[in-house]
């Protein structure tokens, strides 16, 4: 059984690379997970993970409270609602309920309990679809979620080689996810599947040393 702590601290910088932890067991049998962090209940607490769906798995129906957020890394994604291919982005606010499934299966990176409130508007975007910003020389963007008066931005950033990625200290607190490519921060090199997590009071600039996309979300931690 998990810890019913990991990661809480977000004084702290966090780094966890995905790729060498091991699968574990979830409550469906054909449903596998990494979790990165982790604060309350084992199967109901705030937790952010890397989840695996077997071909034809699923869940039984459910609901969410404080919200889902989903991003498909891998395969398609499917629910009472809609199938979902790798690109995908959900965010399912409080109160929302659905039946999970993947028929050829798929990977996602999953983030539970994070969005309370009734005043959030249901996401769902193929990113694949959509036109990225560019925000600066080598550096474009894509904005997936923010919507006032709730303190969150979720992006997608891909940034070209030799770029720069910078999260300013009037957002407080920031975690990525790299979905593909690598970059150096002067103290590691982090690599596709990595997750980092650090408060922006400790101003950490990023070079990218090979094409990189990563997930970014700011603006969220506890105040």
């Amino acid at each position: 059984m998990a810890d019913r702590a990991l990661n809480e601290d977000f004084d702290q910088f966090v780094v966890v690379r995905t790729s060498k932890l091991d699968w574990q067991a979830s409550p469906s049998p054909n449903v596998w997970r990494k979790r990165l962090d982790l604060s309350g209940p084992v199967e109901s607490g705030r937790v952010t993970s890397v989840v695996k769906y077997e071909p034809d798995s699923a869940f039984h129906s459910h609901p969410h409270p404080d919200g889902e957020e989903i991003f498909v890394l891998s395969g398609i994604f499917s629910d009472e609602h809609g199938d979902y291919p790798a690109g995908s982005y959900l965010l399912n606010p409080a109160g929302f309920e659905h039946a999970p499934f993947s028929r050829g299966g798929c990977v996602l990176f999953v983030k539970l309990r994070q969005y309370p409130g009734d005043d959030r508007t249901k996401v769902a975007v193929n990113t694949v679809l959509e036109d990225w910003q560019e925000r600066a020389p080598g550096f474009k963007g894509l904005t997936l979620y923010s919507e006032a008066p709730n303190p969150e931005t979720v992006s997608l950033v891909r940034l070209e080689n030799g770029a720069e990625l910078k999260v300013l200290p009037e957002a407080p607190g920031a975690e990525m996810f790299i979905l593909d490519g690598q970059c150096d921060d002067g103290q590691a090199v982090y690599r596709t599947g990595d997750w980092l997590r650090w408060p922006t009071q400790n101003i950490r600039t990023f070079k990218v040393l090979e094409p990189m996309t990563a997930y970014l979300k700011t603006g969220h931690f506890p105040q």
